[in-house]
């Protein structure tokens, strides 16, 4: 098994990396989810809640979670698919929850696309 570290994206370091992760895992058919776009809104907003798994010098999965006071919600939760299975899902997901408790976050939601039964099972 692999040594993993999660830490917060860096947008130069990580950008890239992120982006072909997500157009591996999700495959991105509509403009409003290009990774880009997606990740220029996050930087914006400045909060905190992008987060990286490192295997390595490789970037073996990412989450995006956001807490509107009331809320907080899991967005984009992706394992390279021959990274899975090895706990680095439920490694990314405990970090982000840990993130969201620090603000006093309580009630989580997770974000799941239509049809994707695998992460409804994870």
């Amino acid at each position: 098994m692999k040594l993993v570290t999660i830490k917060p994206f860096e947008n130069l370091s990580h950008r890239e990396k992120v982006v072909a992760l997500w157009e591996a895992v999700f495959g991105y058919e509509t403009a409003h989810n290009n990774p880009h776009l997606v990740i220029d809104k996050k930087i914006a907003i400045d909060d905190g809640l992008f987060f990286v798994a490192i295997a390595d010098v490789e970037i073996v999965g990412a989450i995006m979670a956001g807490y509107d006071g009331h809320r907080g919600w899991l967005y984009v939760v992706a394992v390279q698919p021959n990274d899975r299975k090895n706990g680095i899902g439920s490694d990314l997901v405990l970090h982000a929850e840990r993130a969201l408790a620090a603000r006093g976050c309580t009630k989580i939601n997770l974000q799941i696309m239509q049809g994707n039964g695998a992460v409804a099972a994870f």
